[in-house]
C-alpha cells in the first residue's frame, strides 16, 4: 500500500471556528465598552449643560443688581431677567431648558447673597449630586 504525498497537499485559507468565536467576543466586548463611555459622556454633557444654565442666570442677575444698583434682598423678578414671556425678548436671557426633561428651574424673587442661587434646579428623579454645581462654583459666580 503506497501513501499519498502529503507535501504538496494546500490548505484551505480561511479561519476555523474558533478563530471567528474569537473575534467576534473582542468585537462585542469593544462595542459594550462603546456604551458605557458614551453613556458617561452624555451625563456629563448632561451636567455641564445645567451648570451653564444655572451660571448664565446667576451672572444675569448679578449684572443687573449691579447696573441699577440693587442690594442682596432687593426685588428681582423673573420678567426682569427672562422677559415677560420667558422667552429673553427685551430682557437678559430666554427662560432654560433642562438639558433632561426631569431637570426643571425656579427663578428667585430676590438679589441673593453671595454664593446662593437665584435660579435653582429640581432633579425630580435624578441624583442631585450628579448635576448639581459644587458650592465652590457657586461662590465664585
Amino acid at each position: 500500500m503506497k501513501l499519498n504525498n502529503t507535501h504538496n497537499v494546500k490548505s484551505k485559507a480561511g479561519m476555523t471556528l474558533l478563530e471567528l468565536t474569537v473575534v467576534i467576543l473582542v468585537l462585542l466586548s469593544l462595542i459594550s465598552i462603546l456604551f458605557v463611555g458614551a453613556r458617561a459622556w452624555k451625563k456629563g454633557s448632561d451636567r455641564s449643560a445645567n451648570i451653564m444654565n444655572l451660571r448664565n442666570a446667576q451672572q444675569a442677575v448679578r449684572g443687573h443688581a449691579n447696573m441699577y444698583g440693587l442690594n442682596d434682598g432687593e426685588a428681582c423678578v423673573s420678567a426682569t431677567i427672562f422677559g415677560t414671556n420667558g422667552d429673553g425678548d427685551g430682557a437678559y436671557l430666554p427662560f432654560p431648558n433642562g438639558p433632561r426633561s426631569e431637570i426643571t428651574y425656579t427663578a428667585g424673587t430676590v438679589v441673593p447673597t453671595i454664593g446662593v442661587l437665584w435660579l435653582t434646579a429640581d432633579y425630580d428623579t435624578l441624583t442631585e449630586a450628579d448635576y448639581a454645581p459644587e458650592a465652590e462654583m457657586i461662590a465664585s459666580w
